[in-house]
């Protein structure tokens, strides 16, 4: 029997009995290794309060003019694009640990630095080691789960970690608004402490899971690059990550034009968390029972629909609508594409493959602003449409790699 196979509720049970029952089912039987970094993830993003704001803080504190902030988030940018295959390098050569570890403690110290720059030949260099930093712990902390993890339980494990990120991030957000109208350094503080207490507990907590050297294969980024499997997949995230970054390059501008404020924005953009933090756990724990393409064929067309909705949107109702639809594919895409790379990946070079599809996030981020602003020229519509049309080119894809994958996950 598997774990999601377990007898139905006897009529009259306890509630208590029940509550149980509902958290084994989707809950149950992860290792302890996990569960340090569930917690030290919650914490983390709970901590993550600098990057929303970023933008606000350049113009509204150092008084950056519009102009050199739009140029100093995109090196960012490009920093966060080198930060996955560095750490997934890390994390094969030196270990997940001293990968995570070093990550965390190194955006920390670039967040303290950051608070207290002043002048652009600081903040400049400050915002690129920032990005660089930024996610280095992210191939570590993915490929720790695949290693620790079984195969079986890894959807659930990575859905798992989906919902404490946006219950974190989403509480983050909300705190992270009150504390910047009073001051930013305290968020910097705040956000680098977030860091190195996970940094620390993972260092403290979680054995060394990288395979022992008599285990380890030869390998390297060459590697990755040759795995034709690996580098179609990477190519339909990057499809897919244009168009979900939009809910953060054009979404609030194409609000603004419609007459909307800002703080319609920030009311569409909670209903992402709360969509997560509601469905999360209710269809988790059943993403394992289907085949990973066509659940993350099913995402894609779920971020379909959302934009066709937001191509007919004029007013909060209809933005609010648009979200919440591609928000389900969000729950999809992000717990079956690490289970997909994890099968895909040799475990001496987990961190490798981790970093790879980071880059294909992040080169789709940098695309996204450029593409979704011209688009959007063209007016809204368009925009949506275009999106839609990608989502659905992103699913017809991934249909197509399926039996690929599928061999690579039996073999």
């Amino acid at each position: 029997m598997s774990r999601t196979d377990v007898p139905a509720p006897v009529p009259g049970a306890p509630a208590s009995g029940r509550l149980r029952r509902y958290v084994r089912v989707r809950a149950g039987g992860l290792p302890g290794a996990f569960w340090v970094l569930w917690g030290g993830s919650l914490v983390n993003r709970l901590g993550s309060m600098v990057n929303p704001f970023l933008s606000l803080y350049l113009t509204g504190v150092r008084g950056v003019p519009l102009a050199e902030t739009g140029l100093i988030l995109a090196v960012v940018g490009i920093g966060s694009v080198l930060s996955q295959p560095l750490g997934g390098f890390l994390a094969d050569r030196f270990g997940r640990r001293v990968a995570l570890t070093g990550g965390m403690l190194a955006n920390g110290a670039t967040l303290l630095t950051l608070g207290h720059a002043q002048g652009l030949t600081v903040l400049i260099p400050a915002c690129f080691t920032l990005g660089v930093t930024i996610d280095l712990f992210r191939p570590a902390a993915q490929a720790l789960v695949a290693d620790a993890v079984p195969a079986a339980d890894r959807t659930r494990a990575f859905g798992l970690l989906l919902w404490a990120i946006n219950l974190g991030f989403s509480v983050a957000m909300v705190l992270g608004g009150q504390l910047a109208s009073h001051g930013y350094r305290l968020i910097f503080w705040i956000d680098a402490g977030a860091c190195a207490f996970f940094g620390v507990l993972v260092w403290l907590a979680v054995p060394e899971t990288r395979p022992a050297a008599r285990d380890r294969t030869a390998g390297s980024y060459r590697t990755v690059l040759a795995d034709r499997t690996m580098l179609a997949f990477a190519g339909i995230i990057v499809v897919y990550a244009v168009v979900f970054q939009q809910a953060f390059a054009t979404l609030p501008l194409a609000m603004r034009g419609t007459g909307l404020s800002s703080g319609a924005y920030g009311l569409v953009m909670g209903v992402n968390g709360a969509v997560v933090i509601a469905l999360q756990p209710l269809i988790g724990h059943r993403l394992a029972a289907h085949d990973k393409s066509r659940v993350l064929a099913a995402g894609f067309a779920l971020a379909a629909g959302g934009n066709a909705v937001a191509a007919t949107a004029s007013g909060t109702a209809g933005y609010t609508l648009a979200v919440a639809v591609s928000t389900v594919g969000e729950i999809l895409v992000f717990a079956v594409t690490a289970a997909v790379v994890a099968d895909l990946a040799p475990a001496p070079l987990r961190g490798r493959y981790n970093g790879v599809i980071g880059m294909a996030w992040g080169t789709g981020f940098l695309i996204a602003p450029v593409a979704g602003t011209r688009l959007l020229t063209l007016g809204s519509p368009v925009l949506w449409l275009t999106c839609a049309a990608l989502c659905l080119l992103a699913a017809a894809g991934q249909l197509s790699l399926a039996p690929a994958l599928r061999r690579r996950a039996t073999g």
